[in-house]
């Protein structure tokens, strides 16, 4: 049963979508650019020529469905993302909507028949690289994108994601109507894993626990800028010395969790940022994560009252703004031991393994049971033009998601 999946299809799929990027090194293929909307027309086609009935929301997600023997049961959906960052990969996300392609034609090629419908998702927008938001077109799903959200979603040039779906023919109006009314069975997701646990402990899939989310919050400092001779050292408001302390407080916190947590501090600004002058304003982003809801809010106050603590003994005012606080989600146990099951029965070696990084199944999972399987990736790298999944490895997770959708949508 080895040879249902089509090892060639594969790989000229995925050599067919390398060529939708925008110019530069790796894949550039930002969510509504003209990349992404060839690759969107690409993998329309497809799942047209596999047979599916193909639709879309009003935010540009794709549907395409293969009837089932009871078509009024709800569907097993499967699917990803096809747009990436800025000199990304070929693999992250393709690899989902790849292999889902992968799934169908498999399925017509055995002749299976499957009794509820399946149902193959493309999400719009997953990257949060255009608009600084991440998960768009399954949020919309979720019912959690608003109009308001949408109009003040802007890119690097200035123009609004409401004005960039109406370029395309899109209706930003009707977002509420993205808002997911059918009654799915289930949603799963297969993506490179964008880490190292796979390739390390030499697993070929992993099926994914929990996934974390982030709190993420902006901080402004402003101190007084001033001359770096001429102002004594005792009569400072340096804000990148304030902000210096809460980096490492940062760190230090996210180490010192009780539960598996991570802190960043990725971007900073500082002003004027000039040799011979006291930093008078820096502005910081910090990202929080972790699979468990309590510690990521435990420590996201822990983070709120060191900066606090630091600007007031500074004599620095501190302005802190929450950008996101999603929700981390816990995969159905059902669903955990239901993928274990398929990769022990197909032979294929596995690991139970949270996923640090958030994906649209953590959306899909306020509809449906949500579950996900990771493939390997080259020395864990993602969102570098490194990336890289092996074919095989991409054959054995197809083969594995086939099985999953056979069996639940088979006929009982």
């Amino acid at each position: 049963g080895i040879f249902m999946i089509d090892k060639n299809r594969l790989e000229a799929a995925f050599g067919a979508m390398r060529n939708f990027s925008d110019v530069g090194e790796g894949v550039t293929r930002l969510a509504f650019s003209d990349a992404d909307w060839q690759a969107r027309e690409f993998i329309k086609g497809k799942m047209s020529e596999a047979g599916l009935k193909v639709r879309e929301d009003a935010f540009g997600n794709i549907f395409g469905r293969r009837a089932g023997g009871n078509d009024s049961l709800p569907a097993v959906a499967l699917g990803s993302h096809i747009d990436s960052v800025a000199n990304g990969g070929n693999y992250d996300g393709a690899a989902g909507v790849i292999c889902a392609l992968e799934v169908i034609n498999a399925m017509n090629e055995q002749g299976f028949v499957n009794e509820h419908p399946v149902e193959m998702i493309v999400f719009m927008a997953e990257e949060s690289s255009r608009f600084g938001l991440a998960t768009i077109g399954s949020k919309a799903m979720a019912g959690l994108v608003s109009i308001e959200t949408i109009k003040q979603l802007k890119d690097k040039t200035g123009e609004s994601l409401y004005d960039v779906l109406k370029c395309r023919g899109l209706e930003p109006n009707d977002i509420a109507s993205a808002a997911c009314t059918e009654n799915y069975k289930t949603f799963l997701e297969l993506h490179i894993e964008q880490g190292k646990a796979l390739e390390e402990n030499k697993k070929s899939i992993g099926v994914v626990t929990a996934i974390a989310a982030p709190t993420r919050l902006k901080v402004w400092l402003y101190g007084q800028a001033g001359h770096s001779g001429a102002t004594p050292m005792g009569m400072r408001q340096d804000a990148l010395c304030a902000a210096s302390e809460i980096i490492l407080l940062v760190e230090n916190t996210a180490l010192a969790a009780a539960k598996s947590c991570t802190g960043t501090v990725g971007m900073m600004q500082v002003r004027p940022n000039a040799l011979s002058v006291i930093p008078g304003e820096v502005e910081l982003g910090i990202d929080l994560r972790s699979i468990y809801a309590d510690e990521k809010a435990r420590v996201a106050l822990l983070v709120r009252t060191a900066i606090e603590y630091v600007a007031q003994k500074r004599g620095v005012r501190a302005d802190i703004t929450m950008l996101a606080d999603d929700s981390p989600v816990q995969i159905h146990e059902v669903m955990v031991n239901f993928l274990s099951a398929v990769c022990e029965h197909e032979h294929v070696s596995y690991m139970k393994m949270p996923s640090g990084a958030g994906h649209d199944a953590m959306n899909m999972a306020r509809i449906c049971p949500a579950g996900m399987l990771f493939i390997p990736c080259k020395n864990g790298v993602s969102h570098h033009k490194d990336e890289y999944a092996q074919i095989d490895d991409i054959v054995t997770g197809a083969r594995v998601l086939y099985r999953a959708v056979c069996e639940l949508s088979k006929k009982v």
